[in-house]
């Protein structure tokens, strides 16, 4: 693949902790970064901030302020990854849909492609920049403006089932679905807003375990055992 477009669960970098982060998942997730960078794949990366934040569970809280403390999360989140990344020696640019003191750039279409010339890998942060919007709907967002040839959903679930695999052990996981069968399903691989927005932009997803080992690398490969959502 020449451009993905990569979104990670908050969960999954914290690893058993569920928490904030565990280090030795972020190093592995950077290295195969690494990997798929040296063999010519332009990397862009979203991040959940579930490991810091689930404020639409809260009753307490504003919802537009609660997911602004979200859209932090994720910047907090991504300054951590793109750190990690650097230490192996690659060349990292964090964005935001708005400012955000010295901490990252503020996102433009011809800075991402300027950047992406450079040989950097990518991280967008901080959502849409607006409440009501998901990680979720960012992904596909960027994804369509950076023109990625997929999105690889990197999860703390090994791909989609057609129910909760957390609460029915029975759950049945998709080796192959549409994207259309996602939405008229409601099938919880995105959000309903996201899953919509790809049907509409024919953006394929490869969803699978980021526990998994090489999970990230076989997915670019072709060879992983997620689920492949087709447009």
């Amino acid at each position: 693949m020449k451009r993905i477009l990569l979104k990670l669960s908050g969960e999954a970098l914290a690893g058993p902790k569920k928490t904030g982060f565990d280090e030795s998942t972020v190093l592995a997730v950077a290295e195969q970064i690494r990997t798929i960078v040296r063999e010519g794949t332009q990397v862009g990366i979203v991040i959940g901030g579930g490991n810091f934040w689930r404020g639409r569970t809260s009753e307490t809280i504003n919802r537009s302020k609660a997911d602004q403390i979200g859209m932090l999360a994720t910047v907090m989140n991504c300054i951590y990854v793109s750190d990690i990344c650097r230490y192996l020696g690659l060349s990292t640019e964090i964005f935001t849909p708005f400012v955000c003191g010295a901490f990252t750039k503020l996102y433009s279409k011809d800075a991402v492609e300027e950047a992406f010339a450079d040989g950097r890998i990518l991280f967008f942060a901080g959502g849409t920049g607006h409440p009501y919007f998901s990680t979720d709907t960012a992904t596909v967002l960027r994804a369509v403006e950076i023109e990625a040839e997929a999105i690889l959903l990197a999860k703390a679930v090994d791909g989609i089932y057609d129910s909760d695999p957390k609460t029915n052990p029975a759950a049945v996981k998709y080796d192959e679905i549409s994207i259309e069968e996602v939405v008229d399903k409601k099938l919880a691989a995105m959000d309903l807003t996201a899953s919509i927005m790809c049907l509409e932009q024919k953006m394929p997803m490869l969803v699978f375990g980021l526990e998994e080992e090489n999970s990230i690398v076989n997915a670019v490969h072709g060879k992983f055992s997620g689920t492949k959502v087709t447009v």
